[in-house]
């Protein structure tokens, strides 16, 4: 694809080699979606619309069909302030929706955890991918299980927990902090036997981070990139978007599809988001703008 008109528009596109259990994805080129699949009763924006299982894999197959690349699935809530989910209830929301989706669909399935038990689980019901918020830390076992497994990984940052992260958030240099995290947190799994090529990172938008925060980290894209792994970013409705359109959360899907522009300009990896249909509409008709702006003489 022509590369977007950006600051870096008269650069080579920069891909990515994302290595999973059973596949590889290509990022870079143009965004990959994450479509979000919340089995909670009390997640910031869906909470409680799909805890049911028929509903969670309706909605699921409704992503997918929209264009959805991934589906991250995810039983315990991490909005800020969000009470802890005990494993044995972690795996009762998630698992049936894990195996049956591994057989109804066909794009890799995510689970999104901090526990090791809740992954080992999920990989053995056909997820391939874990995302995990703490970057791997939360849970001591974490490290070991992925890297006994050929899973993808999505390291992340968090400054404190869901229950103390938006606290009083705090950094010198919010960009170079977390960019310094996560190549320490990179070289570490490495040492722990998950390699780099499975590995994909993310800054951790609204975890531990004001506004200010997020949107000097959404705006410096290619330098969390340039660490050489994909980056996932996940902006969808969040809290930092009422500070820029002064909207409700029930009101924040089009903010969110105008971040998700900003990302695709910078060679955003992979964008995950609640709105799949309104995200790749969005994308698909910026980006075919400007091809065509792009072929215009100057």
């Amino acid at each position: 694809m022509t590369p977007p008109l950006d600051s870096a528009a008269n650069q080579p596109e920069i891909t990515r080699t994302w290595r999973l259990a059973n596949a590889e994805l290509i990022t870079g080129r143009f965004p990959l979606i994450m479509g979000i699949v919340n089995v909670t009763p009390d997640s910031f924006s869906d909470g409680g619309s799909f805890i049911e299982l028929d509903k969670a894999l309706a909605h699921a197959r409704e992503l997918v069909a929209q264009g959805a690349d991934i589906l991250d699935i995810g039983g315990e809530s991490t909005r800020p302030g969000a009470e802890p989910v005990d494993e044995v209830e972690e795996l009762r929301r998630v698992i049936p929706v894990i195996r049956e989706l591994s057989r109804q669909v066909s794009v890799p399935l995510s689970i999104d955890t901090t526990k090791a038990r809740v992954a080992v689980a999920a990989l053995a019901s056909g997820a391939t991918i874990v995302n995990d918020i703490s970057g791997l830390t939360f849970d001591p076992d974490m490290v070991r299980v992925c890297a006994g497994s050929d899973a993808g990984v999505v390291c992340m940052h968090i400054q404190g927990t869901p229950q103390t992260m938006q606290a009083a958030p705090a950094y010198d240099d919010v960009v170079t902090e977390v960019i310094e995290w996560l190549s320490r947190r990179l070289d570490e799994l490495a040492e722990r036997g998950i390699e780099p090529q499975r590995v994909c990172l993310d800054p951790g938008i609204g975890f531990g981070k004001t506004a200010e925060h997020n949107l000097a980290l959404l705006s410096h894209l290619g330098a969390l990139r340039a660490v050489g792994r994909p980056v996932c970013i996940g902006h969808s409705r969040k809290r930092f978007l009422k500070s820029i359109l002064k909207r409700p959360l029930d009101e924040r899907s089009y903010g969110t599809a105008g971040v998700s522009v900003a990302l695709a300009q910078q060679h955003a990896d992979i964008i995950r988001v609640h709105d799949v249909a309104a995200t790749r509409d969005t994308l698909l008709a910026w980006h075919t703008v400007a091809q065509q702006i792009s072929t215009v003489p100057t």
